[in-house]
Formats: C-alpha cells, sequence, structure tokens
C-alpha cells in the first residue's frame, strides 16, 4: 500500500513540476487592524447627546447650490449635531473637551454607521467623565515635531504647542491647556511655523495674525495662551481656521498695493484666482472672498467685518479656507447636509451679504462647514471620484430646484 501511494505522489511530482511561487517570510509583530483596513475617506460626527458616528464621503453626492441635502443622523428631538469632521481611515482623532483634556482614538475604531443612524455612545469608545463635552475634534496622520496645534478658547486665549507633545495620549486623556475659572477650549486646529490664523466672532468681525514667535511663541502643554481678539459687548468667538504661510506672505506682500482701498468697497469684488475664505451664517448664507482682503493684523485687536447681515438674528457660523476644485460639506444643527462644489459658490467682498449654500427647514440653521479630504495617495477611490463630476445629484424632497443668488443691498463695513 505504501508502495502505491510513493509511486502516485512520484507522478503527481513529475506532472506538476513547477517552482514554488509564495514565499513564507517569518516577520516579527505580525499584522496589526490598520493594515487589513482600506484608508477611505470619511465624515466623523457627534451630537449635542454625545453619539459619535463615522460615514463614507461617497454616502453624500455632490449637488447643486441651494439644495437641502441628505439627512446624515437621525433628529431625536432636541438632538442637534454638534461637531462634523472629515478624515481618513487610518489617521488619529483627538477629541479636545471642554476642561483642556485631549482624548485619542483611531478612526478606524468609530463604528461605522448609515446615515439615519444614531451612533454610538462616546464614553463606550472613551473614558470621558460625564462633566466634561467634547468641544473640538482633530484628525492627524502623523505626529510630526514641526506641525503645532493651535487652540483658542471661549475666553479669547490663543496658544500653540508642538504636535509631537500629544503623541503619546493615556487611555484617560492627557492635559492639552490650562483654563481659568469659567473659561473653555472651544477650537483646535493644525498650524505649521509661518502660517497665519482667521479667528471670527458672532457679530461677522475676524482678526488675522501671524503664527510668529513676535506674535505667538510656542508654549508647553499646560500654558494657558495669550489674549487672541478684543471683542465689543456681547459678541463672542464662534470660528477659526489656519491660513499656511505661502498664503500669509501673499497677503502681507498685497498690503502696499491695496493701501488705498479699504472697507468701503461694494459688494462685488475682482476676479480672483484663489485661494478663498468661505464665509458663512448661520441662515445658510455665504460667500467666498479673497483672501487678500483679509489683512494681517496684530495679536488682540478689534478686526474687521467680514459679512453684512441680512437679517435680523443671522450670525457668523463658519470661516473656511480654500482653493480650486475643492468640495464643501454643509451640515445643519438637523443633521442635513448637502455636498457641493465650492466653486459653484459666488466670489464676493467683505462687506456682501452672500448667496443661499443651503436651504434651511424652519426652526433649524447651518452648524458647521468642513471640507472633503484629498483622496488617498494609493488610488482606491477613483469609481468614486469618478462619481462626483455631476451635479443637482440630489432630488428634494418637495420637488424644488437650487436656489437663485440672494442681491446684497450696498454697505459699508466696520473697522
Amino acid at each position: 500500500m505504501f508502495g502505491l501511494i510513493n509511486e502516485e505522489l512520484q507522478a503527481i511530482r513529475s506532472r506538476y513540476n513547477s517552482p514554488r511561487r509564495t514565499e513564507i517570510l517569518d516577520l516579527e509583530g505580525g499584522l496589526d487592524d490598520i493594515d487589513l483596513i482600506a484608508n477611505e475617506r470619511s465624515v466623523v460626527l457627534l451630537t449635542e447627546n454625545g453619539y459619535l458616528k463615522r460615514m463614507p464621503v461617497s454616502e453624500f453626492e455632490a449637488t447643486s447650490r441651494g439644495t437641502r441635502g441628505k439627512a446624515g443622523t437621525r433628529s431625536q428631538g432636541e438632538e442637534a449635531v454638534k461637531l462634523f469632521i472629515s478624515c481618513n481611515d487610518h489617521d488619529s482623532l483627538l477629541l479636545f473637551s471642554d476642561r483642556g483634556v485631549v482624548y485619542s482614538v483611531p478612526a478606524y475604531r468609530v463604528p461605522i454607521c448609515s446615515r439615519t443612524a444614531k451612533g454610538t455612545p462616546i464614553v463606550q469608545l472613551l473614558p470621558i467623565p460625564r462633566e466634561e463635552a467634547i468641544t473640538s475634534l482633530v484628525s492627524v496622520s502623523a505626529f510630526d515635531d514641526d506641525v503645532q496645534l493651535l487652540m483658542l478658547t471661549s475666553g479669547g486665549y490663543v496658544k500653540r504647542t508642538r504636535l509631537s507633545a500629544f503623541s503619546n495620549i493615556r487611555s484617560n486623556g492627557l492635559i492639552a491647556i490650562s483654563l481659568e475659572e469659567g473659561d473653555d477650549l472651544r477650537w483646535v486646529r493644525l498650524a505649521l511655523p509661518g502660517d497665519s490664523v482667521l479667528i471670527g466672532s458672532l457679530k461677522g468681525m475676524t482678526i488675522h495674525f501671524r503664527l510668529s514667535d513676535e506674535e505667538l511663541r510656542p508654549l508647553g502643554r499646560t500654558a494657558r495662551g495669550v489674549r487672541a481678539m478684543n471683542l465689543r459687548e456681547g459678541d463672542r468667538l464662534v470660528s477659526m481656521d489656519v491660513l499656511p504661510a505661502e498664503l500669509a506672505d501673499r497677503v502681507a506682500s498685497s498690503e502696499a498695493d491695496d493701501v488705498a482701498a479699504d472697507d468701503d468697497e461694494g459688494d462685488e469684488v475682482a476676479a480672483s484666482e484663489g485661494p478663498w475664505v468661505l464665509v458663512a451664517s448661520a441662515s445658510g448664507l455665504g460667500k467666498r472672498v479673497p483672501v487678500d482682503q483679509f489683512r494681517l493684523q496684530k495679536r488682540a485687536g478689534m478686526g474687521l467685518r467680514c459679512m453684512k447681515f441680512r437679517r435680523d438674528g443671522d450670525v457668523l457660523v463658519g470661516l473656511k479656507v480654500l482653493g480650486a476644485g475643492e468640495e464643501l460639506l454643509l451640515v445643519s444643527e438637523r443633521g442635513v447636509i448637502v455636498r457641493m462644489q465650492a466653486d459653484a459658490i459666488p466670489q464676493q467682498s467683505r462687506a456682501a451679504t452672500g448667496v443661499r449654500l443651503q436651504r434651511i427647514d424652519t426652526g433649524d440653521r447651518l452648524a458647521e462647514v468642513v471640507l472633503v479630504p484629498p483622496a488617498p495617495e494609493d488610488g482606491d477611490s477613483e469609481g468614486e471620484e469618478a462619481e462626483l463630476g455631476g451635479s443637482a445629484a440630489l432630488a428634494l424632497s418637495d420637488g424644488d430646484t437650487a436656489t437663485e443668488s440672494i442681491d446684497s443691498p450696498d454697505g459699508e463695513a466696520a473697522d
């Protein structure tokens, strides 16, 4: 019997005598979870009641300006969308609380959900005390030493700290900033030395200053920071974005050419090749303003007006620096999300009131504006990019079409 088996095996060996094509390697460490997960583009959403969810960017198709959009979460009573960012699945999510503590979780560990799902309670992912509230989300691909975190509190204090100081965050969090009694951490952004920061207030005022050692030197994790902006009575800070160093240099060089032109200009502005600052209000109005119109100032000043509000009670909700060909996600407090091309938004001056970006339902308001991240370099999203070419991909529930531009009355902007 054994001789027969041996004879058959020898026959098989001679018939299929091809060299081995695979190689068995003894690799140390093995495979991690991240090695088995595609680095796709996603959006992460946090509600007021502390529910966190992740959705693919492909869930939201490009639409015409002024449409209502798709529901990004299920409305439940008074629950509203609090934070909304875009990222890649291999990024680390840094979650900053109002008490100045930072927590970390890989983006792919946030459960992926459908648009109408409620999400996962954040306390199931991180040991966050009940008295703490997450006020800012930042996605980080690498903790480089030359990158810095720029932090801004509701009390108007700003500071920058090296990102490498947050490379090893404990499971129970790490102190990111020291706060005075009654103050809380609200906004955190990534920045590089030489960049500049644009800060906006509720009543439409903005201040633009350099992130230089003369204006804002780097501080340690436990430092409080310095005063960012001088606010009028009843005003408060609502938004912050960072401009790259080359844009700040361009603004500085253009100031000498535009010394005669100031805030007394009309709504119209000469066409610019970009970049621009997207200015958006709670009523769903917005515009693209050439970045040159936001001149560099000294820190702790009163700032310049960036928008004239058409309706009583309207307020500023977002400032975003963007270039040509970029895409935006607009999200309302009730979780209705619109994805649109930034190039579809008209260019206007700082004195204009803007055009309609999103049709807001009664009782709702625009809450956040985020940029769609670029596709990962591995080319996994080629099919998705082809999908984004069409506009008006969303049908409105009542059959309406995109709203036309709202004419802006002439008006002066205040220094």
